[in-house]
């Protein structure tokens, strides 16, 4: 065997476990740190968040845990029957989801203060939280899934909810039915009126 033959031996034994870099991976980038917010937009944001604190009402307190393995279901006076059930069936067409797994309570509590706010105020009707289903009580998804239980009933925009049919991850998920926002209410009102002057 020739020196340069041993050499090249040597080389192909030593790089053996050696990872390629991938495509787009063999560059280094000046500029590969984010830019850092400034003074004025971390102002911003503190002020935006200290505002939506105090106009959230969801409770912070202690909530009696939920039996792990039991549905969920609530409605308001005057939401009929034959809603319920449609509702605890899947029938309705689920409009926006909002996904809290393995995300801390504080920050599911804000998540879902913005998003039936924001749901409603978009004239969303049904919507889907997804929170996990935990095999124990105190496991963080049952946590997580009674405080939402408590929460809901605390939104107005909120008529009426229930877990989830099996392929919408049964007691892991719960819809939601919101009542119709101004907006939707009006928009009502217009068709009404064009079709009676129609």
């Amino acid at each position: 065997m020739t020196a340069e033959r041993d050499d090249e031996q040597l080389f192909s034994e030593a790089m053996a476990d050696v990872v390629p870099l991938r495509k787009g991976h063999d560059k280094a980038h000046s500029s590969s740190r984010p830019e850092q917010p400034t003074e004025a937009q971390l102002a911003r944001r503190s002020r935006a968040q200290d505002g939506e604190e105090e106009s959230n009402f969801l409770s912070d307190d202690f909530v009696e845990l939920l039996p792990p393995n039991d549905p969920i279901e609530f409605r308001r006076d005057g939401i009929q029957t034959g809603v319920i059930e449609r509702l605890r069936h899947g029938e309705y067409t689920i409009e926006s989801r909002l996904h809290l797994q393995r995300r801390p309570v504080r920050e599911c509590r804000s998540a879902l203060f913005r998003f039936i706010r924001e749901s409603h105020r978009q004239g969303l009707r049904n919507v889907m939280v997804v929170h996990g289903r935990g095999r124990s009580d105190d496991s963080h998804s049952n946590v997580v899934r009674s405080h939402v239980a408590r929460w809901l009933t605390q939104f107005d925009e909120v008529q009426a909810y229930t877990s989830a049919q099996p392929h919408h991850g049964s007691i892991g998920a719960t819809y939601v039915m919101l009542r119709k926002s101004e907006r939707a209410r009006q928009r009502n009102r217009e068709m009404h009126q064009k079709r009676g002057s129609g």
